[in-house]
C-alpha cells in the first residue's frame, strides 16, 4: 500500500526533525512554516513546500502539527486548516498546550468530523530526525492505531495512554522535571564557578559520575561552550510549559515557581530563543525582585 500523504505544519527544531524522518521513510510530505526559510532544507530533502497552512491541509490524509503554543494552534488549526480538511482526516498534534485546551480541541475537531491524536514526543530534534523519539499518544485508541505507520516513522516506541489530555499531562510532567533539572544544573555551575572551579571541568566530572543523565548531558554541552544556538528547547517554550504545569493543579509547586523565575530572567535579558541551558549564564543579580 502506498504511503499516505502527510502534511507537517510548524518547522521548529522538532517539527523539522519529524518532517525529515517522514521524508526518509518514503512518505509524500508537504510542509508549511510561517518563516519560509526554515522549509528550504526540507525542499532539498524532497518535501513539497506550500505557502499557507490551508494549502498544506488540502488533500492531506494525516496532518502533523508542531506549533509553539495554544494561540498558534488556534490560529493555524482552527482558523486556517479545519475548514479545508476532508472529513475523517487525522490531526496528530505534538504541540504542548494545556490539558484543558487539549481536551477542548479534541471535542471541537470531533464535532467537525475530524480526528485528533494527541502525541507527546520525548526526545530532541536530532532524535526526531533519526527516528528515535518515544511517543505517548492519547485520544481514541482506534485513531492512534490508524496513524501508527506515521508515528513509527519518527519513533522507537509508541505507547497508548488513554483519552484526550493524558498525553499532554505526561508531557507537562516531563517538561516540568526537565525545567527543574536544567535550572538546578545551572545553579550548580554558578556555585562552582563562584568558588573558583572551572565550568568545563565540573561538567565533565558530573558527566562521568552517578549524577549523569542523558538530559543533563545534552544541556551541559550548551553550558560548556556558552553557545546556546541552535536551541534544542527554547527558553521561552520551557518557561511556557512549566507555567502550564503550575496552572494545571491547585497544589503548590514551589520549586517550579523558583525555576520559572530563572527562565523569566533569561527571557527578559533577550535570550528567550536560546536553549533553556542559557540560565547558567543568567546570574541571580539579574533576577527581578527577591529570589
Amino acid at each position: 500500500m502506498p504511503a499516505r500523504k502527510v502534511s507537517v505544519v510548524g518547522l521548529g527544531g522538532m517539527g523539522s526533525g519529524l518532517a525529515h524522518a517522514l521524508v526518509a521513510k518514503g512518505f509524500p510530505v508537504t510542509v508549511f512554516n510561517r518563516t519560509a526559510a526554515k522549509a528550504a532544507p526540507l525542499a532539498e530533502a524532497g518535501a513539497t513546500v506550500v505557502d499557507s497552512a490551508a494549502a498544506a491541509a488540502k488533500d492531506a490524509e494525516v496532518v502533523l502539527l508542531s506549533l509553539s503554543d495554544e494561540k498558534a494552534v488556534e490560529e493555524v488549526l482552527f482558523g486556517e486548516m479545519a475548514p479545508v480538511l476532508a472529513p475523517g482526516t487525522t490531526v496528530v498534534d505534538t504541540s504542548t498546550v494545556s490539558v484543558a485546551y487539549a481536551q477542548e480541541a479534541a471535542r471541537r475537531l470531533d464535532g467537525l468530523g475530524l480526528k485528533r491524536v494527541e502525541a507527546c514526543v520525548i526526545g530532541n530534534p536530532m532524535m526526531a530526525k533519526a527516528g528515535q523519539l518515544r511517543v505517548f499518544a492519547a485520544g481514541r485508541e482506534s485513531d492512534v492505531d490508524e496513524v501508527n505507520d506515521v508515528l513509527e516513522a519518527f519513533t522507537q516506541e509508541v505507547r497508548y495512554l488513554g483519552p484526550p489530555g493524558h498525553a499532554t499531562t505526561l508531557k507537562l510532567a516531563f517538561n516540568l522535571l526537565l525545567g527543574l533539572q536544567t535550572a538546578a544544573l545551572a545553579e550548580t555551575v554558578q556555585f562552582a564557578e563562584g568558588v573558583g572551579l572551572d565550568r568545563v571541568m565540573l561538567l565533565d566530572a558530573l558527566d562521568n559520575s552517578g549524577w549523569r543523565s542523558p538530559v543533563l548531558s545534552f544541556r551541559s554541552q550548551f553550558m560548556k561552550t556558552g553557545d546556546y544556538t541552535p536551541a534544542g528547547f527554547r527558553t521561552v517554550l520551557m518557561h511556557k510549559d512549566i507555567k502550564l504545569a503550575q496552572d494545571a493543579v491547585a497544589v503548590p509547586l514551589p520549586l517550579t515557581g523558583l525555576a520559572a523565575r530563572r527562565y523569566e530572567a533569561a527571557i527578559a535579558a533577550g535570550r528567550g530563543d536560546e536553549d533553556a541551558a542559557v540560565v547558567a549564564d543568567v546570574r541571580t543579580s539579574d533576577l527581578p525582585g527577591q529570589f
